[in-house]
């Protein structure tokens, strides 16, 4: 099994619902004020795992950035669509709008436990909580922004025992700070 890393927009209360305001939320776009310096580009710091890993989605974040990046042309864009992608769906037939992507076969805990390269999960909450609730996740990088939004779905659910992660790096990035979390 590769390494699996779970990236993501998280409010200062915790919050990871609607972060660019897509779903159309009330408190949606919270993460998007904060400007591109803190939004754009690889702020994840995925860097070569682009090259060589795997980014897995689910249906909804798939159908957000396949509207989103295939016709972009900075470097980062084009990382993004040569990037292998595998999408979590059940409803999905065709994903040949979003180039390098595939439709997972199997189930989801199968397809990670199977998959050799690191497998970067961003968004896509449902693949998250499965991941979580299967104990496969070996880190994560939080983007946490200064904004207390109130409602929406929070980046863990209810737990049925504590889990305990080392801080392995923060650094700022525009208005946020990214945190590195990984298993000790």
């Amino acid at each position: 099994m590769g390494h699996v890393i779970v990236t993501g927009f998280v409010s200062m209360d915790g919050v990871i619902t609607d972060p660019d305001g897509s779903a159309g939320t009330p408190f949606g776009g919270w993460a998007f004020r904060h400007g591109p310096e803190t939004v754009g580009g690889d702020k994840f710091r995925l860097g070569d795992l682009m090259d060589t890993g795997v980014l897995l989605l689910g249906r909804n974040t798939w159908e957000l950035f396949s509207k989103l990046w295939p016709n972009r042309t900075d470097d980062f864009s084009v990382k993004m669509n040569k990037m292998a992608k595998v999408v979590a769906s059940h409803s999905l037939t065709d994903v040949s709008v979003f180039p390098n992507s595939t439709l997972m076969e199997g189930s989801l805990t199968d397809y990670v436990r199977s998959e050799p390269r690191t497998i970067a999960v961003t968004g896509s909450r449902s693949v998250v909580r499965e991941l979580q609730a299967a104990d496969l996740v070996d880190e994560y990088r939080l983007m946490t922004l200064p904004s207390i939004v109130g409602a929406g779905e929070k980046i863990f659910g209810p737990l049925d025992q504590p889990v305990h992660l080392k801080l392995a790096s923060v650094v700022q990035a525009g208005a946020a700070s990214l945190a590195t979390y990984v298993r000790p």
